[in-house]
């Protein structure tokens, strides 16, 4: 899906930057913030910055002579984009989230939240990991959060921890279990519980 956005906005770095701006509304960033929050280099972040203003989709504001930017509440196509990119955002059509069994040997990924576009959702992700890679696990969440334009809320836990916190009857678990959510990899059986 994000080859769509990246069709019809003419690219990947007009497509994550418009993204981003929209996902984040009441943030101000500047361009070399930007810039590394979407893995773009800082002169593709520049132009899109630039021709972003000139359009009013976002609004420049100078602190301490830096500048820094953020969505134009007012820009009279917002909704419109919001909902497209909201569409964009859905899992399965998040590539990124195929190379979830590098990060170590997962038991159970399962995605809701910006994924699904649930916003009531209190994690985007949970991951049960044995012998998780962390160094890959936090290149896999940068390149999802530069994707997704959004910061991705996951939790991490080993396989006996989430056994534990199921068996325990822990809110959190019981509460994204019942709201909307798919699974990725589902590995676990707990006894009477379908995960």
């Amino acid at each position: 899906m994000a080859e769509i956005l990246e069709s019809l906005f003419g690219s990947k770095s007009k497509a994550r930057m418009l993204r981003f701006f929209l996902l984040n509304p009441d943030q101000e960033y500047s361009i070399a913030e930007a810039a590394k929050k979407n893995m773009l280099k800082v002169t593709d972040a520049k132009r899109e910055i630039k021709n972003f203003k000139k359009i009013k989709f976002i609004i420049e504001k100078t602190k301490k002579r830096k500048k820094f930017y953020r969505l134009n509440p007012d820009f009279i196509f917002q909704p419109e984009l919001k909902s497209l990119v909201a569409k964009s955002n859905t899992y399965p059509q998040c590539k990124i989230l195929k190379k979830i069994k590098s990060v170590g040997n997962v038991k159970l990924a399962v995605v809701s939240g910006i994924f699904l576009n649930y916003p009531k959702s209190k994690a985007d992700l949970i991951l049960a990991v044995d012998n998780v890679n962390r160094r890959k696990l936090k290149n896999l969440i940068s390149n999802l959060e530069a994707e997704l334009g959004k910061e991705i809320r996951y939790v991490l836990m080993s396989s006996e921890e989430l056994k534990y916190r199921v068996n325990m009857m822990d809110r959190f678990i019981l509460d994204f279990i019942k709201d909307p959510h798919n699974e990725i990899v589902n590995k676990i059986k707990i006894k009477g519980f379908k995960i």
